[in-house]
Order: C-alpha cells, then structure tokens, then sequence
C-alpha cells in the first residue's frame, strides 16, 4: 500500500489479506458453534475448546502435510506413522521411569527415560525425521503413485511393529522401557499443559489462567482444555510462519520447481534428491511433533496410545483437509483444517447432539423402531421420502464417511484446486513488477531510464 491509497483501499487490502481470511473463517465457524451448542443447552467452554482442539490439530497436519505436496510434490500417505513414530519416542524418553524387573508391558506399566516432556517432543520430532531419512533414501527416486505405496507401506510395517510381543518391554541402562505391544503405552505424563507452559517460562501466566477459570468455570480440567487449546493455536501459528519462511527462501523455490518440473530443476544444476530427501525429513519431523500433541490428554494424566490408532484413516482425514484448502497454499491448510474439523469430522457428531437435544426422544424413539429397509420401503410404495430423511437426520454421525466422499467428489468434479486455488508465487525475494511511470513533461521515464513513448 502507497501512501496515497485511500481508507477505504488499505481496509480492502487488510480484509483479502491470509490472517484477515483466516480469523473471518473461525469467527464464523466459533459463531456457528457458540449458537447452535447455546440453542441446544451445550456447554459453551467444552464445546470450543473441543472445536478449537480439533481446528488446530487438523490445520498443523495438514501444513506439515502441504510442505511435502504442496511445495514439493511428493506422495505422502503414510503420515499417520510418522506421526506415531513422534509420540511413541516422546513417551518412551518422557515418562517417569520403572526399574528393570518391575513389571514389564505384560501385566504391568513400562517407564521411560524420564526426562521433561518438552525434551520427549523434541526426540520424537528428532526421530520422526530420522524414520523419514531411512524411507525417502531408498523411495525418493519413486514418483507419483510408487512412493504413495511405499509411504503406506512403511506406515503399517510400523504400526505392526509396534505390536510385537519381542520389543514390548526391554532393559536400557537398569531401567524397564519399550512399546507396550498390543496393549500401547499410557501416557503418564500428569498435567501436559502445565509442563508446557512451564518449559516455555509462562508458568505464572498458567497459574494467572487456572485462578481466572477456575474462578469463573470451578473446573480445573476445563483450566487444561483451555490451555491445550491455546498451546495448539499457537503451534499453528509457529507451523504457518515456519512454512511460509521456507516458502519464501531460496530453498523453498527449488522445492517448488522440483514440483512443477524436476528434470528441468536438475538441468539447472539443482541436486534435486538432496532436496527431497531434506524436506521429507523436515516435513516428517513436523508430523512427529503433531503426532504428540494429537495423542496428549488434555485433562492431564491418564492418556494411552495404542496401535490401533495408527490406521490408514488419520492419513486420510488429513488429506481431505488439504485438498479442502488447496495444496501449495499455507493460507489454504489452515482454513481447510478448520472446515474440514468444524463441519466434516466433528461436525456431524456435533449436530447429532444437537439435534438429539432439541428433539428429546422423538427421532430417537423413530430411529430405534425404524430400521433403513423400512425407511426406503415408503419411497419404493408412494415415493414419500419423509421416513428416510427422518432415518437419515438420525443416523447422520454415521453417515460422516458418506459426507466426506461427496464433498471430495464434488471439489474434484468443480474444484479441484481447493478452496483458495493455486496462487501464483513470487519467485524472487524482491518485487519484479515495473516500477510506476513518472511523469516528465509530456512524456514518461521508462525503467532504463530513457523516456517511453505513450
């Protein structure tokens, strides 16, 4: 903006800006929550902080996700393993530790190493980059569909590993450590929030922040959801500035030729595997870390992480967030986390509550004495279609997966480029448009400086 623009061009500027568009999407989607869960008597701090828990969980994956589509062009559906590969290494080097002999996994509590949970995050950040070095040396020279295959490969080979009995429980340094098999890990990791808080020096505002809530909501667990809440936005700003950094770096720039055209980046002189390779780690690292805040109690103590968790649908939840926003944009991961977590994941468990509540037992008492042959029949008699649509306004929570593949068919029939598109990117670090025209007498001064005819 010049000095000479107008008020009412900066406040259109400011209005199509990324954060403008951002903070307008979770203000209409908290106003759309707030009323309908205040219409439906829904506590209004449960019913947030759950949104805004699954908003900032969806949006950071789906950034972390965006680095290696997005930027890069490379397959990955495997996410949902190196996100477990983040928090089993978190628990692991984070929980209080249990002798050798104490137990076991089996019919006891396996330890850790013991050390501050912001260290465990950092390791299992650490090690989720290093997974990712060990698949993308041999992968990366796969494209397309090939490395997809393999990166889902390597996501169940873990999530199988972890079951086994053999590295369930064993001795590292007389302390009794391991992945507790088929039955996973509990999380004793106590209050997640108040550590966090902690490690980043902001114990006194935690403490100012459970005196406040506690005071006016009397509920000290709803004192950790808030904290959870704001910890998660916070990382997804932190995520945001890290990609859009790397965006705009020389570095992003070749990863975002090696995207359009990796031949033509590698003629250029580009060690284009080099680049992959590094990004995978970085892009892996980061599911690591979302890997640990997904999985974190939020009302402290008592978490657990089992291998059944670590399923191909996580991946693919994450995927549909990204393409709702549109790969390539950061902008676009965070608003279709948001969309796709207010309106397709947790969106029709929520409307089922809501409608459960305003109903009381009348579609309740239908659907129990309803089955689905006898909701059709009535449209295959006298083509009323009444009784399916009631069947289906109660049975909607199961209908999520059906949801979720229309609206993907619909984005790739009219849409495919998401929600904001594919952006042209400046690939300089300076502006290359031409500079204004300057008048001198009759005639303009070009960029050369000599006078360009009009």
């Amino acid at each position: 903006m010049s000095v000479g623009d107008s008020v009412p061009d900066r406040v259109s500027a400011v209005g199509s800006s990324d954060p403008a568009k951002i903070i307008g999407l979770l203000v209409f989607i908290y106003a759309v929550y707030l009323v309908a869960g205040s219409i439906a008597g829904i506590n209004p701090v449960s019913n947030l902080t759950s949104l805004t828990r699954w908003i900032g969980l969806f949006a950071i994956a789906a950034l972390a996700l965006n680095l290696h589509w997005g930027y890069t062009g490379l397959f990955n559906i495997g996410v949902i393993g190196f996100m477990g590969v983040g928090v089993y290494v978190a628990a692991i080097v984070s929980k209080d530790p249990v002798a050798a002999g104490g137990g076991g996994a089996v019919g006891g509590a396996t330890g850790g190493l013991g050390l501050p949970l912001p260290i465990g995050m950092l390791a299992g950040a650490v090690a989720a980059a290093l997974f990712g070095l060990l698949v993308a040396l041999p992968a990366l020279r796969l494209r397309a569909d090939y490395l997809a295959i393999v990166t889902i490969a390597v996501s169940e080979i873990f999530r199988l590993s972890v079951r086994n009995g053999n590295i369930a429980s064993f001795d590292v340094g007389g302390l009794s450590v391991g992945f507790g098999g088929g039955d996973g890990l509990q999380l004793d990791w106590g209050s997640e929030v108040e550590l966090l808080f902690d490690a980043l020096l902001l114990g006194g505002v935690y403490d100012s922040l459970s005196a406040t809530a506690e005071r006016l909501i009397g509920s000290p667990v709803a004192v950790d959801r808030i904290g959870y809440a704001l910890i998660l936005l916070a990382f997804m700003i932190g995520y945001y500035a890290l990609l859009r950094r790397i965006g705009n770096s020389p570095f992003g720039r070749v990863l975002k030729a090696i995207r359009e055209d990796e031949e033509a980046t590698n003629s250029l002189g580009k060690d284009t595997d080099r680049f992959k390779i590094i990004v995978f780690m970085i892009g892996c690292g980061l599911m690591g870390l979302v890997g640990v805040l997904w999985f974190m109690n939020a009302g402290g103590g008592g978490g657990s992480v089992n291998p059944t968790q670590f399923r191909p649908d996580t991946t693919f939840y994450i995927w549909v967030a990204l393409i709702i926003g549109g790969a390539g944009s950061n902008t676009g991961s965070v608003m279709g986390g948001a969309l796709f977590a207010a309106f397709l994941y947790r969106g029709p468990r929520f409307l089922q509550t809501v409608i459960d509540k305003l109903t009381e037992t009348d579609l309740g008492s239908f659907a129990r004495r309803t089955g689905f042959g006898e909701a059709m029949a009535p449209i295959a008699g006298s083509f009323d279609p009444i009784p399916l649509l009631l069947y289906a306004v109660t049975k909607i929570q199961s209908l999520q997966l059906l949801i979720m593949g229309l609206v993907i068919i619909y984005l790739m029939q009219n849409r495919p480029q998401g929600l904001l598109g594919h952006r042209k990117e400046q690939a300089a670090a300076i502006s290359l448009s031409r500079p204004d025209r300057r008048s001198d007498g009759d005639r303009a001064v070009a960029a050369d400086g000599g006078a360009e005819d009009e």
